[in-house]
């Protein structure tokens, strides 16, 4: 069966996910008979209607043309997926309790598939992989007698703003064979402004560097806060001064949790890769989860936490999104927990957590609080007269 006579050029596998339904969307929109097949069929209801099932800036828009161009199709059934010239995979692969790779999870995938595919068709992994994962899928799909073309074309838009960033950011590109690699910059020259093909390999790492350099870089101002800190030094002073007209410095960020579904995890793929001899990875991981850490001693030492109530605001792993995959927000509410009378977790975008309060109840039962998410809404609040604790330097910009 050729493209032309199959009925969507174009399936999203895991497509009602927070990779997958920018894509999708930019597909459809794009003009492509496009399908999103996925498991959640809440979500598929959710987007049938016409909302996006999480905060995604622009996106609105794109489902609204999406669906009435009659381009976008969703369903649960993987079998749908045999009616597909492409198949995107953008289903999400963690690390396990010992922090490596979880294989299987591509695997599991690739097996419920394996009765829906064909040798017409070019499959393409956007989900972060281990190195070595794309080569493998082409060898493990021939031992089951199937030929369909291989690539992998990795997914690097920050999350919240894919939609933006798809049309704008160059697209990484690869293939097993020259004629997958054609086929894949195709599909992406869609939307994006140029495609670069490099080997698989080559683009495995290039997606785990990318995280993980975030992380390490993310990692080495929250030292140099925790350094200042420490010492008494306003680390958003020196933040200033060394930034300020300076162009080598221009990329310092600003401190703060740095969590999420990703760079934690891609930095660990990476290390398993390397045998754990990551000590910059691992050093990182050290940093960036221990300043959970520093922030709660500094606490014990400024109050008497068994007598407060913390006020800790955002529950989202950053700014203006209501993602709340490993939040460290989430680990300072449990270290809390032990050492404060009471702790109370507000977030302008967060739905998903029965427990959270208004932001109204946690500024008027709250002795001392604690900025954990740098969201736009927290700028304007008046902390004149507030005990706070802020690794972001919100506080700094209003005052």
């Amino acid at each position: 069966m050729t493209s032309s006579e199959k009925t969507y050029e174009i399936g999203v596998v895991g497509g009602a996910g927070h990779v997958g339904l920018p894509l999708a969307l930019m597909f459809a929109v794009c003009g492509k008979r496009t399908l999103i097949q996925d498991i959640n069929s809440q979500a598929l209801d959710v987007i049938g209607s016409g909302v996006m099932p999480h905060i995604e800036h622009d996106a609105d828009d794109y489902l609204k043309q999406a669906l009435d161009s009659g381009n976008l199709s969703l369903n649960e059934e993987p079998s749908s997926l045999a009616e597909a010239d492409t198949i995107v995979i953008t289903i999400g692969t963690p690390v396990d309790e010992f922090l490596n790779p979880v294989q299987r999870e591509i695997q599991k995938c690739i097996d419920g598939l394996l009765d829906y595919l064909n040798d017409d068709q070019l499959i393409v992994l956007r989900s972060t992989v281990y190195p070595g994962t794309t080569d493998w899928l082409d060898r493990y799909l021939r031992s089951h007698g199937k030929n369909p073309l291989i690539a992998f074309c990795p997914e690097r838009v920050v999350q919240g703003f894919a939609i933006r960033e798809l049309k704008s950011m160059p697209q990484i590109v690869s293939g097993t064979t020259p004629k997958a690699a054609e086929r894949a910059a195709q599909l992406f020259e869609l939307f994006a402004p140029e495609t670069i093909e490099v080997t698989p390999l080559e683009a495995e790492f290039a997606k785990l560097f990318t995280n993980a350099y975030r992380y390490i870089e993310f990692a080495a101002t929250n030292q140099l806060y925790m350094i200042a800190d420490s010492a008494g030094v306003d680390f958003y002073r020196v933040h200033e001064a060394v930034t300020h007209g300076y162009p080598r410095m221009q990329a310092f960020p600003r401190a703060g949790f740095a969590a999420g579904p990703c760079l934690f995890k891609d930095t660990m793929q990476l290390a398993a890769f390397a045998n754990n001899q990551f000590s910059l990875g691992h050093n990182a991981m050290m940093v960036n989860e221990g300043l959970v850490l520093y922030v709660v001693d500094k606490m014990r030492q400024q109050f008497d936490l068994s007598n407060l109530t913390v006020g800790l605001l955002g529950a989202a792993f950053k700014a203006e999104i209501d993602d709340i995959r490993s939040s460290l927000s989430y680990k300072l509410k449990k270290l809390l927990a032990i050492q404060a009378k009471q702790v109370l977790m507000t977030d302008p975008f967060v739905s998903e957590d029965p427990d959270l309060v208004s932001l109204d109840e946690v500024l008027a039962q709250s002795d001392v609080l604690v900025l954990c998410v740098p969201h736009k809404a927290y700028k304007a609040l008046d902390y004149s007269k507030r005990n706070v604790v802020d690794v972001w330097g919100i506080n700094q910009d209003v005052g």
